[in-house]
């Protein structure tokens, strides 16, 4: 299925890098490092400069924390969306939110996709994408309350739930009038579920590819990696890449990362592999 957003057109084959840009003061990942406009719009730029296809500006911590109500929430990302808009015309912005008022708000502004991390909370949403043309990502999370974490979550068959669950939600956002070609599907790494749960997801990745709608994956630095390696935050790169590369061999098209040049770089590995990409030069042997 291709896939367009934005002023972009992707193929089945490319690898697209979305940028995580937190207009957070509480990030797990940078604890407010990016919650300052000038820091943020650094970020963004080096993002760009090292490859990122898509920047994805939150304005809300994913986990527990301080309390943020719609007003804030438009305060952190509405204005920005705009300055990125302003000095990057062709990037796609996207922005990572499960409330509608929210998402009126930055398409208004300029955004390009709507980010919906916690499954169709808020079914209103989508009703927002096909108002404004613009893509949608439909999340698995188990049914949890946005910003709740898991506790002793089970599935009778995890992958099964993740995909009649995205897979309705592709569906019902296209009856709302959100374009086809515009929908992506998240398994939801972290979300509402534990690290066997994420483990599993992401060996059954293949299945939900196999559903024909473009698979984005959320696995920078998260908990996941972290138990699976017994690692803290700042130790989980070479366990996100590694999980990064299996998930694109599997047929992942979309990868939320901090870290983009690295991701970039992995990424472009994994499609000369498999012959959708040329070395970027090839001299041994021939000189």
């Amino acid at each position: 299925m291709s896939l367009n957003l934005g002023k972009r057109s992707f193929a089945t084959t490319d690898l697209v890098v979305m940028a995580i840009i937190n207009r957070t003061p509480d990030s797990f990942y940078d604890q407010g490092a990016t919650f300052d406009d000038k820091a943020a719009m650094d970020a963004v730029d080096r993002a760009i400069d090292e490859g990122a296809d898509i920047i994805d500006i939150g304005g809300v911590k994913a986990g527990p924390g301080i309390e943020v109500d719609a007003a804030e929430e438009i305060r952190r990302t509405v204005s920005f969306v705009e300055a990125v808009r302003q000095r990057h015309d062709s990037i796609i912005i996207s922005v990572d939110t499960w409330r509608h008022e929210v998402g009126e708000k930055v398409c208004q502004a300029g955004a390009d996709v709507l980010n919906d991390a916690w499954g169709g909370t808020d079914p209103a949403l989508a009703d927002v994408a096909a108002q404004f043309g613009v893509g949608l990502v439909c999340t698995h999370a188990g049914g949890h309350t946005p910003r709740t974490r898991p506790h002793r979550v089970t599935y009778d068959d995890v992958m099964a739930d993740i995909v009649q669950s995205t897979v309705g939600l592709a569906q019902q956002a296209v009856e709302r009038g959100v374009r086809k070609d515009a929908i992506m599907i998240d398994p939801g790494h972290d979300f509402g579920k534990n690290t066997r749960h994420s483990l599993e997801a992401t060996a059954r990745l293949g299945e939900m590819v196999q559903t024909g709608w473009p698979v984005l994956v959320s696995l920078s630095n998260k908990d996941f990696v972290g138990e699976t390696l017994d690692l803290p935050v700042d130790q989980r790169l070479t366990g996100t890449l590694a999980t990064t590369a299996v998930s694109a061999w599997l047929g992942a098209r979309i990868f939320r990362a901090h870290n983009v040049k690295q991701t970039r770089q992995a990424l472009d590995m994994v499609s000369s592999i498999r012959g959708d990409r040329p070395p970027a030069v090839a001299r041994r042997g021939l000189t």
